[in-house]
C-alpha cells in the first residue's frame, strides 16, 4: 500500500510540474475526457485525493448514485478563480493520503491516465514510471473499476514491450505499457502504439463502448 501511494504522490508531482507555466489557453485546452478541458482534470484529481470514503458515499448518494454527476459536483468544489489557483489546490494536496476506498491501484491509475489525458493533447512529453504504469496495468487486466479495463482486454494477450507486464491469452496486443493502460482505460488515443492481431479487436470494443 505504502509503494502504491508513494507512486501516486510522484505522478502527481510530476504532473504539477508539467503544468508549472501553461499558458490560459492550454488550461482551457479540451483533455482526453469528454467535456472537460485541462483546468477540469486538474480539480477532478483535486477532488479525488480530498475525498474520504465517508464523503464519497455521502456524495453519490447525494448524487442520486449518478457517477458523471458526483464526478461533476466535486471537481466544481475544487476549482479555483483561475488556473494559478486550480494548480495550487492540486499541489497542496500531491502528498495526501486521502483515498474513497482501499483500491490504491485504482488512485494510481486515475493520477496516470488524468496526467495522460492532459498532457497528450498538450503535447507535453510523458516521462514514464514503468513501476507505476505496470502497477496499474495490472490492476485494470484483472478488474474493472471505474473503466471496463477488464471487459475491454478479455481474452487478448496483452505483453509490454518496455516492461514486464504481460496478461491473458488469445490474439495479442503488444506495446508501451503506458499505452496499454490509456487503451484499457478507454482511450483510442493511443491505439497507434500498438501492434498485433489483438488490435482490431480492442478498435472495436472501444467503438463500441462510445
Amino acid at each position: 500500500m505504502t509503494d502504491l501511494m508513494a507512486l501516486t504522490h510522484r505522478a502527481r508531482q510530476g504532473l504539477a510540474d508539467d503544468l508549472e507555466g501553461l499558458a490560459a489557453s492550454d488550461w482551457a485546452r479540451p483533455s482526453l475526457c469528454p467535456g472537460w478541458d485541462v483546468e477540469h482534470v486538474v480539480a477532478h484529481l483535486t477532488a479525488a485525493a480530498s475525498t474520504s470514503q465517508r464523503a464519497w458515499l455521502r456524495s453519490i448518494v447525494l448524487a442520486g448514485f449518478r457517477p458523471a454527476v458526483h464526478n461533476e459536483r466535486r471537481l466544481r468544489e475544487h476549482l479555483g478563480k483561475d488556473p494559478a489557483e486550480t494548480l495550487a489546490r492540486f499541489r497542496a494536496v500531491i502528498t495526501s493520503t486521502v483515498a474513497p476506498s482501499k483500491d490504491l491501484a485504482a488512485y494510481l491509475g486515475e493520477a496516470l491516465v488524468h496526467g495522460e489525458d492532459i498532457r497528450h493533447p498538450l503535447n507535453i512529453p510523458t516521462a514514464v514510471d514503468i513501476v507505476a504504469a505496470t502497477q496499474v496495468a495490472r490492476f485494470y487486466a484483472s478488474r474493472d473499476f471505474a473503466v471496463s479495463s477488464k471487459t475491454l482486454s478479455s481474452g487478448l494477450h496483452l505483453r509490454a514491450t518496455d516492461g514486464t507486464f504481460e496478461h491473458g491469452g488469445g490474439p495479442e496486443v503488444v506495446g508501451p505499457t503506458l499505452a496499454l493502460v490509456m487503451t484499457m482505460a478507454g482511450r483510442s488515443s493511443h491505439l497507434g502504439q500498438l501492434a498485433g492481431d489483438g488490435v482490431p479487436i480492442l478498435v472495436s470494443r472501444l467503438g463500441e463502448a462510445s
